[in-house]
């Protein structure tokens, strides 16, 4: 987001521009083409008809002034009847544009949005892991609401504006004389000038209150998301003072802005009025002279008046744009933000999976890390259960995010029915892997949606018959709403047992032909792993299965064993087969059979 902070104004609205532009233009928008040619023709219009009010005005006073002429009444009541239907069309064609475009705004803003949210999720774990949820979402948020006011603003507000002044103009110096062009041009670009000098400063100070906003709001999402680790360090306390540290930055940058925003609203005040104050007196000394009429005084002062009307926001939409400027500038830099594992441009889809996975010397590391694999090869016959155990740190969950190409080795391949994941599209990949992770978490939803997860298209019944097979029959059946149960944020109204159930039933009904068991029932105690046991054994069946394992115990029946240590696999074999060598997995099995008692 750095860009943004030392990028040019210039620039942000060069780039914001053409960006809008492009946004219009495009395919996705041509359906809206027609009613955005009639909206700026309705603005347009609109400001011939604020321009001919005032002059129509003015004839009509021209004509009350002058009693000579004969059926006088009706010239200055026609007259006035036309000052009223223009002021009303310069009035009412903008609200009838409005109207007609709130449909193009508001799908711009959905396009945008929409692209910015699917951009993200399809981005690299690399960036979720370290990205600030709430940060991210003010970010994807703001910039589609930017494109809304730099439609209204910019397009209906700015650029109408300097036509109506160069039109009104025209028709002062035609009809009036050279001075009052001269006023009114000078009075505005004095306006514009000042407004953007003062209003750059403002923007400044802008951006440093949306950066201590954007912290307030990361900090407050961060703690509100953790609460559990928040009370059971009874950092209650910790958490509401860094976010009242936050708010302070925020409330001391928001002073500063107002305070900036009393003094360009006086500035403004000043110009408007000494613009008027010219325009009067030189229409009075001309009308003293004989030179102009009583209504013509009239006819010029609101002409300018008019023309102050969309000036009296000039600050605050100029400022606003700015604002939206920067609010793109930092929504395209994420969507320019290529993911770290893209899909190669001849991928094709992974068809008729029958379950075979093989590593070749696969050799990776983490950012930060000197070597997280080094040199790994193994191989998973279909239908197979391959068990995978270590030390914290050993390389096996990297295995795990590389079969599912969250990651690239450096080094090596990994193959599926010997394919290389590089070569084939990540949704058909990741369409034939089922996960049970150690901490399954869910969506604030029913518990229905969230087996329905697996498969967005399975039925009740299929839902049914997967929890049945994951050992949530009974559950379900006793729960008074079923499978309508909402199961809170996070899954937080459910037992832990009970969420790991969810997460099995969830992969049996995505029905893959690979399923990855990453330590999933590390975290239960004895009587609930023996459940969820019983329903990972019955989804491992007649599917290639790999399993990371903290308890041996659950790994105990695999076809074979992985040892890893230090991003190795140090020994491999079946649990027999490992007991009899005696090194590391045999050590392993005899601590853990003496912390839980068990005979060796």
């Amino acid at each position: 987001m750095a860009q943004t902070d030392t990028a040019p104004p210039e620039g942000n609205f060069r780039t914001a521009l053409g960006r809008l532009f492009r946004l219009l233009l495009s395919s996705d928008m041509k359906r809206w083409r027609p009613r955005m040619a009639l909206a700026l023709g309705l603005t347009l219009i609109a400001k011939v008809f604020a321009v001919s009010a005032p002059v129509m005005f003015g004839n009509g006073v021209n004509a009350i002034a002058d009693r000579a002429v004969d059926a006088v009444i009706w010239g200055f009541v026609l007259a006035f009847v036309f000052y009223a239907g223009a002021r009303f069309m310069s009035v009412g064609a903008p609200q009838l544009r409005d109207a007609l475009f709130a449909p193009v705004s508001q799908d711009a803003q959905r396009l945008t949005a929409v692209r910015a949210f699917g951009h993200v999720q399809r981005l690299s774990i690399g960036f979720h892991q370290t990205k600030r949820t709430g940060a991210l979402n003010r970010i994807i948020d703001r910039g589609s609401r930017a494109i809304d006011f730099f439609l209204r603003f910019f397009v209906f507000n700015i650029g109408p504006t300097v036509f109506e002044l160069l039109l009104a103009a025209s028709v002062m110096g035609v009809a009036y004389g050279w001075e009052f062009p001269v006023i009114a041009v000078v009075t505005v670009a004095a306006y514009a000038v000042s407004t953007a000098l003062v209003t750059e400063w403002r923007v400044r100070l802008r951006r440093d209150m949306n950066e201590a906003d954007n912290e307030a709001s990361a900090r407050a999402v961060d703690a509100l998301l953790n609460f559990e680790t928040v009370k059971s360090f009874a950092a209650e306390r910790r958490e509401t003072d860094r976010y009242d540290e936050a708010l302070t930055r925020y409330a001391d940058a928001a002073s500063k802005s107002m305070g900036s925003l009393a003094f360009l609203n006086g500035l403004q005040a000043f110009i408007m009025n000494a613009g008027l104050l010219a325009m009067a007196i030189v229409a009075g000394l001309k009308a003293w002279n004989g030179t102009m009429q009583v209504g013509d005084i009239a006819a010029v002062t609101l002409i300018l008046m008019n023309i102050y009307q969309p000036l009296n926001i000039l600050g605050w939409a100029y400022r606003e744009i700015r604002q939206a400027a920067v609010d793109m500038e930092r929504l395209f830099e994420t969507l320019a933000i290529e993911p770290d594992v893209a899909d190669a441009a001849e991928a094709h889809e992974l068809t008729h999976c029958r379950g075979e996975v093989r590593f070749e010397a696969v050799s990776f590391a983490h950012e930060g890390r000197e070597r997280s694999l080094d040199e790994v090869s193994f191989e998973l016959p279909p239908g197979s259960f391959t068990g995978v155990c270590g030390s914290s740190g050993a390389g096996k969950s990297t295995l795990l995010k590389l079969l599912f190409r969250f990651y690239d080795p450096e080094s090596g391949r990994v193959l599926i029915d010997g394919q290389d994941l590089r070569d084939v599209t990540q949704d058909s990949l990741r369409a034939e892997l089922g996960l049970v992770p150690q901490d399954v978490v869910l969506f604030n939803d029913t518990l229905g949606a969230n087996i329905q997860y697996g498969d967005p298209d399975a039925d009740e019944d299929a839902l049914l018959a997967a929890a049945e097979l994951a050992q949530l029959g009974d559950f379900i059946r006793n729960l008074p709403d079923g499978l309508n149960t909402r199961v809170g944020e996070r899954g937080l109204k459910l037992s832990g047992g009970e969420k790991q159930r969810v997460g099995v039933a969830r992969a049996i009904l995505k029905n893959p032909r690979i399923l990855i068991l990453d330590e999933a029932t590390s975290a239960l105690d004895s009587e609930t792993e023996e459940e969820v046991q019983k329903a990972l054994n019955k989804a491992a069946q007649g599917r290639t299965t790999l399993a990371v394992a903290h308890r041996l115990s659950t790994i105990a029946g695999a076809d074979q064993i992985l040892v890893m240590d230090a991003g190795r696999i140090v020994e491999r074999g079946t649990h027999g087969e490992l007991l009899a060598l005696d090194g590391l997995y045999a050590r392993m099995w005899h601590r853990q059979a003496e912390a839980e008692t068990v005979p060796a």
